[in-house]
């Protein structure tokens, strides 16, 4: 059984672009002011704009040499190859498909690239251990998700996931992207859906000229009670 959760009263708070206040140095402090009129205007190639963002998202979720990730829909492995470059031969990325035939493709293409782990899931499960993985990663696979399940999904999630581990999620903004609008999630509705499975939200980001968004939890057993009187 998963570990009790204190009980405790906590407003989420959603930091944009910047992340925690006090956390990040001001040599990494950019303006949300607009000088520009198209400047948020979608600039990106191909199906995956975001992928050129790749340094930019590595850099913020700050992987470590040993860590294991489950890459949810990792699709030809684009991203389960370059974590793995971050997490090392004592790590593990677990390279979760749907399709046997996508699984088998890239069991073929990482054959030499040992933590890598290609496999077979369900729909509605990773199928892996309790507390077993530091980061929960989906990228434009979360509107995938059977969407009477999600919040389930997210719940199971938790399971997964170490307790000081994080949940990463890469989505196109469908509020702004109107062409394959149902390729993508609200942002609200990704925040509403994972603060009902006990996520909370520690950076939110729109990547410029992607359309996409950059969306990380942590859990909120993180959270204990906020203290009855402050100074």
């Amino acid at each position: 059984m998963r570990r009790m959760s204190r009980p405790f009263t906590v407003a989420a708070l959603v930091i944009v672009s910047i992340g925690i206040a006090g956390a990040v140095s001001t040599d990494s402090w950019r303006s949300t002011r607009v000088t520009d009129p198209n400047q948020h205007a979608r600039t990106g190639e191909n199906r995956y704009p975001h992928r050129a963002k790749s340094r930019y998202i590595l850099k913020e979720l700050d992987l470590k040499p040993g860590d294991v990730v489950v890459d949810i829909g990792a699709g030809d492995g684009w991203w389960s190859q370059r974590m793995a470059e971050c997490v090392g031969e004592e790590g593990a990325i677990h390279a979760a498909e749907i399709k046997g035939k996508t699984v088998n493709n890239m069991k073929r293409k990482f054959a030499d690239t040992p933590q890598i782990k290609p496999y077979l899931c369900k729909t509605d499960s990773t199928e892996l251990a309790e507390n077993s993985c530091d980061l929960a990663f989906l990228s434009q696979t979360y509107h995938h998700l059977d969407k009477d399940g999600r919040i389930d999904y997210l719940r199971h999630l938790r399971d997964v996931v170490k307790t000081t581990g994080r949940l990463c999620v890469i989505e196109k903004y469908a509020t702004i992207a109107t062409e394959h609008g149902s390729h993508g999630t609200a942002l609200s509705k990704l925040i509403a859906q994972a603060e009902q499975a006990e996520w909370i939200p520690v950076r939110c980001e729109l990547m410029t000229g992607t359309y996409h968004y950059l969306a990380v939890f942590v859990q909120k057993d993180l959270f204990g009670p906020e203290p009855s009187s402050l100074p």
